[in-house]
């Protein structure tokens, strides 16, 4: 099943694999996408949708096995604070459902920030904007589709490292 996400990659001529697992909806954790398609948590990133108090709406792309940052996405972003939005509004500003977020083909063009760890892999896995569907991609190529900046956004929990 190709979603909108590989549609707008397909479109560009964007290489990019298509990665399914099933889905369970009592555990829509990154960590458990990556356990189900037998890839390591910081290969594999999810998309958090954070406000900040003067630029609104950003999108942070960070491991499956991390925990957002916000006073350093606040810098990045050119924001004094940060804060993640609500569950019940990830749906109304980007058009895709917790589990299933994605920076490619956003409702609207949102800025996005990659944690500085995906240039360690040669691809990453990406959600494909469904749930139990996710983009293996290149991160520069990722980077350059969905115009990201690149800094260091996360801090890594132990524990599940």
């Amino acid at each position: 099943m190709k979603t909108n996400a590989a549609r707008i990659l397909e479109q560009q001529g964007i290489p990019y694999e298509l990665l399914n697992y099933e889905v369970d909806p009592s555990d829509l954790t990154a960590e458990r996408a990556a356990e189900k398609l037998g890839l390591p948590h910081q290969q594999v990133f999810k998309t958090l949708v954070a406000r900040g108090d003067r630029s609104g709406i950003c999108l942070a792309v960070i491991p499956a096995n991390a925990i957002l940052d916000l006073r350093a996405l606040a810098k990045m972003s050119d924001n004094k604070k940060v804060e993640t939005v609500s569950l019940k509004e990830v749906q109304p500003l980007t058009g895709y459902i917790r589990g299933g977020v994605t920076a490619i083909g956003c409702k609207k063009p949102y800025p996005v920030f990659i944690d500085i760890s995906a240039t360690q892999f040669d691809t990453i896995a990406v959600s494909a904007g469904k749930r139990g569907h996710m983009l293996m991609i290149s991160p520069t190529t990722y980077q350059i589709v969905v115009q990201g900046t690149i800094g260091a956004i996360t801090s890594h929990d132990l524990d599940k490292a």
